[in-house]
């Protein structure tokens, strides 16, 4: 494995945290509202065609069974729409955990996934600030899943934008507490950064993450033995938009639309400095994307659909993140 540059990151920090492990959330009940809506759709028309059947006579009996069955068939749609296990979000969930502990067993961290389908995975970090609620418009506008790997200490300022990211389902990440450079740093403090994220998001409704992405990309063997022993994947990236530098809108487009390939995971930033840019980028590159037949989905989702290659090709140094 690689080990991390030690090139020396402006504004990292190092906080003295607490070392113990919390209590892992491995939540089966998300609000996942855009599965949830789908099997409300189903049932409202159930109950109209039920509500048709019986309006139109037949009586007795009839009406008892008709009843008796709507009654059962609503109790289904009524699961398929919760956040159990028996749900649509609940089994999805489960799916996606499964493919995150198959990559597992072979790779400690994915770059970019396979190309069995044509799809691919915006991510955002350094989040959640002032610029994550416009970014959660626009997606959830478009109805496109993202990403997200925060940071721990921006939570009791933005808290909010990481409940609506539950309340949406999509996945949320660790960036470590303080976006820590992991590879400067001591097994014991490594562990308090990443363990120490975990224990204030799950404040905001998170579940324990089960991504882990590396600020400024930086981790050595340490980190990973940690992430295996959390059963977290490091997500790297395929394609850094570099948003950070502030290049320009139309910069930003280009560089997420012509890096596109099947498996691709994108770096992007909803936080950590002016991100008027990447929210004004955001549109177009959903626009652009799907134009060119590819669509958009999770981390876990595309490592379901598109289980990764067992070479990941990582260079060494980091940057972005």
């Amino acid at each position: 494995m690689h080990e991390g540059t030690t090139l020396r990151p402006t504004g990292a920090r190092r906080d003295a945290l607490t070392r113990a492990a919390p209590r892992r959330n491995w939540s089966r009940q998300p609000h996942h509202r855009r599965r949830r809506a789908l099997a409300l759709i189903l049932f409202a028309i159930a109950a109209i065609i039920v509500l048709i059947v019986i309006g139109s006579g037949g009586g007795g009996a009839a009406d008892q069974s008709v009843a008796s069955g709507a009654g059962t068939f609503f109790t289904k749609i009524q699961t398929l729409a919760g956040g159990g296990s028996g749900s649509f979000a609940g089994r999805e969930l489960s799916a996606e955990n499964g493919a995150i502990d198959r990559t597992l067993a072979y790779t400690p961290l994915v770059q970019v996934a396979g190309s069995q389908h044509r799809e691919v995975a915006l991510t955002f970090d350094d989040g959640p600030g002032p610029y994550t609620p416009q970014v959660l418009s626009i997606l959830e506008r478009e109805n496109v899943p993202a990403t997200f790997f925060e940071v721990g200490v921006l939570q009791r300022y933005f808290g909010d934008s990481t409940r609506q990211i539950v309340g949406l389902g999509d996945p949320i990440g660790d960036h470590t507490l303080s976006h820590a450079p992991m590879s400067h740093l001591s097994a014991a403090d490594q562990q308090a950064q990443l363990l120490g994220q975990v224990k204030v998001i799950e404040q905001y409704g998170a579940p324990f993450p089960r991504l882990f992405r590396p600020p400024y990309g930086y981790w050595n063997r340490t980190t990973l033995a940690l992430l295996h022993k959390y059963h977290m994947l490091m997500i790297l990236w395929t394609v850094d938009t570099e948003d950070y530098k502030l290049p320009g809108t139309e910069a930003i487009v280009h560089t997420v639309v012509s890096g596109a390939r099947p498996g691709a995971i994108f770096l992007m930033h909803d936080a950590g400095g002016t991100r008027s840019e990447t929210v004004a980028a955001l549109p177009t590159i959903i626009h652009d994307l799907r134009a060119r037949g590819y669509k958009l989905v999770t981390v876990p989702k595309l490592l379901l659909d598109n289980p990764a290659p067992r070479n990941q090709q990582v260079p060494l140094g980091g940057s972005g993140g």
